[in-house]
């Protein structure tokens, strides 16, 4: 089936014609407008609203509400955001970016922000309809180059689903040549732990017409490596971890995804960095020599996660908290005593945060989400000096 004949109404963003009709219905909604009070506390919702009257493409939308917005968050909860790689890439080319996945709103809004302001078009953002809680947040996202990952199908309707989202991802990128940002997995890596799911790597495949290798060069991977100083959610997600111990069954409610959005806005997160890698294109060759099409989506993704976790900027806090947790102190010149008192006073503030009877739990698993990154890049290291 070719991918122009295929309906993608039920994903894709809005075009430009289509926002002042969201617009309208946006102004309808008391729970958004209330929102807009919390995020523009100095602009009444009737104020905003008017601003938006004057507002007529998808385009100028992102510049002059969703950037705006999220430069006003950078500035007042981080201590900068800094990027490199982006100079080996073309801003005239469509990439599919896939990155580790901390912060459910701020990885793709602050990704935007770094692609525009160097003059790349902004990428069109994947997202899963687990957090689409409220009709008006659809429309938003929708307004900000946002497709639907739709989540918790049936088989049937989920290979169905996974075809069509495939397809309108290759179509993005070949036809509308506009790039896309997907995380490497579905939901954060509440762990610190960052992989690639092969159930991802295998829907990207579903609509290829070549062989695996040419269906993933044809995409033009460019692994991005999202580093936060501090993680907002942090002790949100230790919370989690230790609910889901108590109780398997144990899922996040409306609120609480609510409540995660919120804090990765607001809370704190130190310094941010943003490292981009090059298209991964002959480096994808030596996966056409396997013979098993497991094995070949396997590796695909320890290739991505190779170049995340290399390039993962690493901080004070993580070589301490792997030092903690290993008992050793290999890293000790990469940080100094006054960084050390800093990260373990915020940890025993999150701990206490968190809200839960088991304080060493809590303790050890925010430990855990600041080492992983460490244990990776080490564990990259030794597969580099050993091929």
């Amino acid at each position: 089936m070719e991918d122009q004949k295929i309906n993608f109404e039920s994903i894709r963003p809005y075009e430009d014609y289509e926002i002042q009709s969201v617009f309208n219905r946006l102004k309808n909604e008391e729970s958004f407008l209330k929102l807009l009070k919390y995020l523009f506390p100095d602009t009444s919702p009737a104020q905003f609203m008017a601003k938006l009257e004057h507002i007529t493409s998808i385009r100028q939308f992102q510049k002059d509400i969703i950037s705006a917005y999220v430069k006003s968050v950078t500035k007042k909860t981080t201590d900068g955001v800094t990027v490199d790689g982006l100079e080996n890439l073309n801003p005239d080319e469509p990439y599919l970016f896939i990155s580790n996945h901390r912060d459910i709103v701020l990885d793709p809004a602050l990704l935007n922000i770094l692609l525009f302001d160097k003059g790349f078009n902004t990428t069109e953002i994947a997202i899963g309809d687990n957090l689409l809680i409220y009709p008006w947040i659809t429309d938003l996202v929708k307004l900000n180059r946002t497709f639907i990952v739709k989540r918790n199908l049936p088989v049937k309707q989920m290979m169905e689903s996974s075809s069509i989202l495939s397809s309108y991802i290759r179509y993005t990128l070949n036809s509308k040549k506009h790039s896309i940002w997907i995380a490497q997995r579905e939901g954060r890596a509440k762990d610190g732990n960052d992989r690639t799911q092969i159930s991802l790597l295998k829907m990207l495949n579903i609509s290829g017409k070549d062989n695996i290798t040419e269906n993933f060069k044809a995409l033009k991977i460019v692994p991005v490596s999202i580093s936060y100083e501090y993680d907002p959610c942090d002790y949100l997600k230790a919370a989690q971890f230790w609910h889901k111990n108590r109780d398997e069954n144990f899922t996040k409610s409306k609120a609480d995804d609510l409540n995660h959005m919120s804090q990765g806005l607001s809370g704190k997160k130190g310094r941010v960095h943003f490292a981009f890698g090059k298209p991964l294109i002959n480096e994808l060759d030596p996966v056409s020599a396997l013979t098993v099409k497991n094995h070949k989506f396997n590796a695909v993704a320890k290739l991505i996660d190779k170049h995340i976790h290399l390039n993962y900027k690493l901080w004070p806090g993580n070589y301490i908290a792997w030092e903690i947790l290993n008992n050793k102190s290999d890293y000790k010149n990469y940080y100094t005593k006054e960084d050390r008192e800093i990260f373990l006073t915020y940890i025993n503030k999150r701990v206490e945060s968190a809200g839960c009877n088991d304080k060493e739990f809590i303790y050890n698993s925010l430990l855990s989400m600041y080492a992983y990154p460490v244990t990776n890049f080490i564990e990259q290291t030794i597969k580099a000096c050993r091929s």
